[in-house]
């Protein structure tokens, strides 16, 4: 087999490229995650992608494409039960890495949280880095996710054990240095598969706001759209970002959140230092009460709650 064809028609540059149907974004999604193209096929349709942009119904395929080979998971204990999902590849690095707060908050009032992204960068302190210094475990399979939601304990699962073959595809970036549609199928996954899951989607950039909510309305999901901090999908502990609530691809208005404007008076109490253990120190600090909490990321977990209630039949 060969993808060729598709490469011909998005490698025709910013101008000339034609886009593929969700069918054919589907297909060649599929056929690079099964391997059944060769690795300079994968990089011509990596850089292509990555000139020319991919569409609504692009990404849409491949994100298809993509599920279909993740390990499904199910909440066993509660099968009708809300499930929201952090996706963390970015890690931090000017901010203590705060998305094990917002998901330990959110675990303290019930809900079953899944972490999925990357487990270590060099430049970063990973997510994984702070659940570890935590004492949280990583799971391994889909028996360590149950175990943890029993415990109410939010979990986290590295890509390699939650789609491998997707992480293959994001490894491309260390040989041709340029990211590719696989990193944004990665925060896109809903490895519950139509389950009740709520997705935080964060975005780096302002200009792809409308290109998300737009994928967001197309594929009827559920989740809530904002700018994430440092590409991590927790509020900014300074400022509360925008947060945009989508229901069955619906922008919900009511339960939404506006940017906070203006000049900054009051910044919260955060550690200098950065490190996975000092983040853990303030993490436990906050979560027993010796520390207040950043109001953003107390925000952040009212709106998610409220949004998983309203999705209650």
């Amino acid at each position: 087999m060969s993808i060729a064809p598709y490469i011909k028609e998005i490698g025709r540059g910013k101008e000339g490229a034609r886009s593929l149907t969700q069918a054919q974004a589907y297909d060649l999604m599929s056929q690079v995650l099964d391997g059944h193209v060769s690795d300079l096929e994968v990089g011509a349709f990596c850089i292509a992608m990555r000139i020319k942009g991919e569409t609504t119904v692009e990404l849409a395929g491949f994100l298809e494409a993509a599920q279909e080979r993740c390990l499904p998971i199910t909440n066993s204990l509660h099968p009708d039960g809300p499930v929201v999902l952090l996706p963390s590849y970015n890690g931090a690095r000017k901010l203590p890495n705060l998305t094990a707060l917002l998901a330990m908050s959110l675990a303290q009032k019930g809900v079953s949280v899944l972490v999925h992204g990357v487990t270590q960068d060099a430049a970063r302190v990973s997510t994984a880095d702070v659940f570890d210094a935590l004492g949280l475990p990583t799971a391994l399979g889909i028996d360590d996710v149950d175990r943890a939601w029993s415990r109410s304990e939010p979990v986290f699962i590295a890509l390699d054990t939650l789609c491998p073959r997707l992480a293959k595809l994001l490894d491309v970036r260390r040989v041709i240095g340029l990211r590719n549609p696989g990193h944004t199928v990665a925060k896109l996954l809903d490895p519950t598969r139509g389950g009740a899951a709520l997705r935080v989607v964060n975005h780096t950039h302002p200009e792809y706001a409308d290109a998300l909510g737009g994928f967001l309305q197309h594929t009827q999901a559920n989740a809530m759209l904002m700018r994430g901090t440092e590409g991590e999908p927790v509020a900014d502990a300074r400022r509360l970002p925008r947060l945009d609530v989508f229901l069955r691809g619906t922008l919900q208005a009511a339960l939404s959140l506006p940017a906070k404007e203006g000049v900054l008076t009051e910044l919260p109490l955060l550690p200098r230092n950065i490190a996975a253990a000092t983040t853990a120190v303030y993490i436990q600090s906050v979560l027993s009460g010796e520390a207040p909490a950043p109001l953003p990321i107390t925000q952040q977990v009212d709106c998610l709650i409220q949004s998983l209630k309203a999705m209650r039949p």
